[in-house]
Formats: C-alpha cells, structure tokens, sequence
C-alpha cells in the first residue's frame, strides 16, 4: 500500500496481514458460495425498479444529503428513461459467523468499489506457501485453503464488459481517489486486463473526469481524447470523494454516457443500508426473484434488520445497546455506532423528532467467537484476540437478455482484533487474512 507524501520519508508500506490463514467450518463457506450468484441476480432486479429504489430512500434522502444527491442523479436517468443495456457487477457480500446461533448472516453488501481482489488473493497464495513450507512445524494441510482468483476473475469481468462494448480503441477507466493509497490492489486488475485483453486502462480522479471528459452526440464518453468502455469505480463511495460540485458534475456526466458503469447509479442505491433493510422485509424478495429455494436461501443470511420507526425495537436497542448496531447510510468503514454512543445516538434522535431517525438504520449485532491469531502490521508482528468477516466477491455482466457472466468470484477474508467494532483494512482496523476449511 502507498503512504502519501504527508509522511515524511515513507513512501511503501505493505498492506497488514495474518501470518496464517483462520479456520472456517466448511459447511458455512459453501453457503456463502451458493449466495453469491443469488444476490447478483437479486441486485440487478432490484436495479431495474427506479420506483422502488426512490420510494424506499424518499426519506432518507430528507435528512442525508450524500443519498440526496445520488437519488438526484438516478431521478434525472429515470426522467429520461435512461438504459443500461450492458450491466456489470463487482460485489461482495461480507458475513459474520454468529456463535450464539451457530449462524452465518449477512453483514453488508457492498456495490461499489469492493476492494482487494489484488492483495487478497496474495494473501491466500502466501498461507499456502507457508502451510507447505513449514507442514511439519504446523501439520496443516495447504490443500485446505480455497483457492482466491478474485484478482483474475474481476479482471475477466471487466474485459468481457470491454469486449461487450465491442470498440477496440477504447479504454477501461478506474476513477480513483486524488491520493490513492490502495493502487496495487488495483494494478493487479490492471495488469492481467492489459495480459488478457489487449484492454488499456487509465486511472482518473472524479474532477479530472470533470476536466477532461465530455459525451458525444452518439452517449460516447470522451476523458482525455480516449473513448471509454467501461467506467469502474474505485472510488466516489463516500461524501469525501465528493468534495465540490465538481466531482458531482463528472459522476452526473459518466452516467449520463453510454459506457458500461461498475456501478451504474441503481446499482450503487441497491447497495444501501436502507434497501438491505427493505429487502429483509416479509415478501419484498418475491417482488424481485421467483425461485423460492433462492428465496430462503437469502432469508436464512438475513440478520434483524429494522428502520428507527420500529419504537419496539429501538427501546430493546436504547435498554440493551449491545445488542445492536445502528449504521448510517455510509460506505468505507468507520462509520456505525455500538454500545453507549448507540444508546446517546437513539436518544438524542428521539429528542428532536422529525425525519432524522430516517438516516439510520438497526441491526442485530452479530457475536464471532474470539480466537488468538499472529498479525503482522507495519512489520511487526504481534498476538492478539481477533475475530473474522468473510467478504464474498460475486461478478455479474449481462447484455440486454444475455446474462453473460454470473458466478462467485473469490473471496476476501478480514480479521480484526476483537475489541475493534469496525473492520475496513484501508480504513486502518483490520488486516487481509485467509481461510482454512474445517469439518466443525
């Protein structure tokens, strides 16, 4: 990972790790697996219902400005009946093993800017080698680690995405942040783009997009005298990418383009907390998916997920605030509230009435058991309790009728020191990790 020039005299520091991979029941990896081309598929349709996706954010968007703004940008698409005939999906599913109920249930999904299919896959190659290297000090077996191509399938699907476009000349653009500190995640994806498709990438910021793109007559979007194919998205998931009117006119200007968007505006809503919380509700998945077998497949992943205007509930949560987690409409770590900020947070909210209980959403809190692990951060390494969040990589690309690609893409396994309530590794409270499969 690159350390930007605000410290001095460090300019590389390598990402955290484990130094050996946590053990996982079998039995709970294959059901995440079978999940993921499920979700995809649940994605994409919930992406075609703009009403829907409008009407279950209409209150949230009241009292969050970030939502506001994105729905906006999806309101003037719908307006002009806007279609994305090539759609493509990078997701990952992430999932927490609950020890209480022996459960494994579905933390978040996250639509845009899933990062670490580049370094998570190395890690998992790493376990391996170590496993083998040293089989008799650890009588483990190497064979027992999943193998992770997250990095070459991602990169799969946005070729198959660029050769969907069908214009040799044009080039796969990742929008990433001014000072990216992640880029060698990403140039794994870059790399093996270049290797296998003959794609060229460029990396661009949103207001450099803003700077030098501009849609042709034809929808073509034009950054810096290149035609663009396909638009992914490393970053503009969070408010502080957005920090004037000029990142806003560059995202309003990709989607207004006919390059294939990873995410396109819907798919990035379907990623929000509130529409997790709507889909958990009784017979909303019907809407969206008519396989009942699929359909109770995601039922059973399903945490408690309520909005604030369930007063039950949220007396449970201000009474037994450990209990629950109250998230905000926010991606990238960091963000949610537990324990007694959750209770203060619940409230104050209460106190002031009105819409701002709209902004939040709860959920049950889930209950990992602990275990010690070997964890090695800016070179050194150190023992502590930790526990571990399963993120599933999904791909999905489909041309008009024609679902082209639609399958489980790898994994990424995070784990974090067990006082720790959040779990990003970019956001500095985890480190990549892998998994050893166990019969438990």
């Amino acid at each position: 990972m690159w350390r930007s020039g605000t410290v001095p005299g460090v300019g590389l520091v390598h990402a955290p790790f484990s130094l050996l991979p946590t053990r996982f029941p079998a039995s709970f990896w294959k059901q995440a697996c079978e999940l993921a081309p499920i979700f995809n598929e649940l994605v994409d349709r919930v992406s075609l219902d703009g009403k829907f996706l409008q009407g279950s954010l209409s209150r949230t968007k009241q009292v969050d400005d970030f939502t506001a703004r994105l729905l906006e940008i999806h309101a003037k698409m719908m307006a002009v009946n806007k279609k994305e005939d090539i759609r493509l999906e990078l997701h990952r599913s992430d999932y927490m093993l609950d020890s209480e109920t022996n459960s494994l249930f579905q933390i978040e999904l996250n639509t845009i800017s899933t990062s670490f299919p580049g370094l998570g896959s190395l890690v998992s190659e790493l376990h391996r080698t170590l496993l083998k290297q040293y089989h008799e000090v650890l009588d483990l077996d190497s064979e027992r680690i999943p193998r992770n191509h997250a990095a070459t399938q991602f990169a799969e699907a946005l070729g198959k995405a660029w050769a969907e476009y069908n214009n040799d000349s044009a080039v796969v653009m990742m929008v990433v942040q001014p000072e990216e500190r992640n880029m060698y995640d990403q140039y794994w994806l870059i790399n093996h783009l270049k290797e296998s498709h003959g794609a060229m990438t460029i990396r661009k910021s949103l207001a450099q997009v803003e700077a030098e793109g501009q849609v042709l007559a034809d929808g073509t979007l034009v950054v810096d005298g290149r035609p663009v194919a396909v638009v992914y998205f490393r970053a503009g998931y969070a408010p502080n990418d957005y920090p004037s009117e000029v990142e806003w006119s560059a995202r309003l200007l990709i989607e207004q383009s006919s390059a294939i968007k990873c995410p396109s505006i819907s798919y990035h809503l379907v990623g929000t907390k509130k529409i997790q919380q709507e889909l958990a509700k009784p017979s909303v998945l019907e809407r969206f998916l008519d396989n009942k077998e699929h359909i109770a497949k995601l039922r059973k992943s399903f945490a408690g997920l309520w909005s604030l205007d369930n007063e039950e509930i949220v007396k449970s949560a201000i009474e037994k605030p450990d209990l629950f987690v109250l998230k905000p409409q926010r991606e990238g770590g960091g963000n949610n509230l537990y324990g007694h900020d959750l209770r203060e947070t619940l409230m104050r909210l209460q106190n002031e009435q009105g819409e701002a209980l709209a902004a939040y959403i709860l959920m049950q809190r889930i209950f990992p058991r602990a275990s010690l692990t070997h964890l090695v951060k800016g070179g050194v390494c150190f023992d502590d309790l930790t526990i571990s969040e399963l993120g599933i990589f999904g791909a999905y690309l489909r041309n008009k009728d024609k679902v082209i690609i639609n399958d489980q893409s790898g994994y990424l396994m995070r784990t974090k020191v067990s006082s720790s309530n959040e779990g990003g590794v970019a956001a500095g409270f985890a480190v990549l990790d892998s998994i050893l499969l166990t019969d438990e």
